[in-house]
C-alpha cells in the first residue's frame, strides 16, 4: 500500500457526477484539480449498508473541505451507471457534492496496493497535497455481520472527520474539530468488528 510521501499514481477514470440523465458523468483524471488538495476516499461495493452512511457523512462535510482548498473524491470499482443507480435509489446519496469515480479497471485501486484477492477495493482513505504527494493513508477494516449501525455510524464519522483538519492550512479550533465519540468504540486499535484499523500520517 502506498504511504505518506509516496506520489498518488496517475488516473483517468469516469465518474457520476449529477443526476441530471444529460449531465450525468464526466471523465476525470489527475490533473483536474491541480494545485488543489484531494481526499480520496475508497469503498468496496455500491449498494451496501454502511457505505451510503459514510459516502453520504464525506458529503455533509464538503463544503469544510472546500474551505481548505481540498476536493473530495469517492471511489469504488463499479462502473458509472451503478453509481448513478445508487444515488437515484438512496435517499442520502441523491445530493452528493463530489463525484463517484469508477475505477472498473482496477488500476488505480492496485497501483494504491489497497485492491483485495476478491478483486475490490478496500476502505482507505487518502489525502494528497496540491504537489500530488501523500500525505495521510488510512485503511480500515470492513464491518462483521454483528457490528450495530451506531458503532458504525460512529467510526463511519470518524473515518471522514479525520480528514478535514489534515487538509489545506486552515486549522480548527479545538471547540469545532468534529468528534468521533457517538456510540460504542471498538477496543482500542480495532476497527468495526474487532477488525484492525491502520492509519498512516497524522
Amino acid at each position: 500500500m502506498l504511504t505518506v510521501g509516496d506520489k498518488f499514481p496517475e488516473y483517468e477514470l469516469t465518474a457520476c457526477v449529477s443526476l441530471d440523465a444529460d449531465n450525468a458523468f464526466e471523465t476525470i483524471n489527475h490533473k483536474s484539480y491541480e494545485g488543489k488538495w484531494r481526499v480520496v476516499f475508497f469503498w468496496p461495493k455500491d449498494f451496501t449498508f454502511v457505505c451510503p452512511t459514510e459516502i453520504a457523512e464525506f458529503g455533509r462535510l464538503n463544503e469544510d473541505f472546500a474551505d481548505r482548498d481540498a476536493q473530495v473524491l469517492g471511489a469504488s470499482v463499479d462502473n458509472e451507471f451503478v453509481h448513478y443507480a445508487w444515488r437515484k435509489d438512496h435517499p442520502d446519496l441523491r445530493e452528493i457534492p463530489f463525484p463517484m469515480l469508477s475505477d472498473l479497471r482496477r488500476e488505480l485501486s492496485e497501483s494504491l496496493g489497497i485492491l483485495t484477492e476478491d478483486g475490490v477495493a478496500q476502505r482507505a482513505t487518502f489525502i494528497v497535497d496540491p504537489n500530488n504527494e501523500i500525505q495521510f493513508a488510512m485503511v480500515t477494516a470492513a464491518p462483521s455481520a454483528g457490528t450495530s449501525r451506531r458503532s458504525c455510524g460512529s467510526w463511519t464519522r470518524c473515518r471522514a472527520t479525520s480528514c478535514a483538519p489534515a487538509t489545506g492550512t486552515r486549522a480548527r479550533t479545538p471547540s469545532t474539530r468534529p468528534s468521533c465519540s457517538p456510540g460504542p468504540e471498538p477496543p482500542a486499535g480495532h476497527g468495526p468488528g474487532g477488525g484492525r484499523a491502520r492509519t498512516e500520517g497524522g
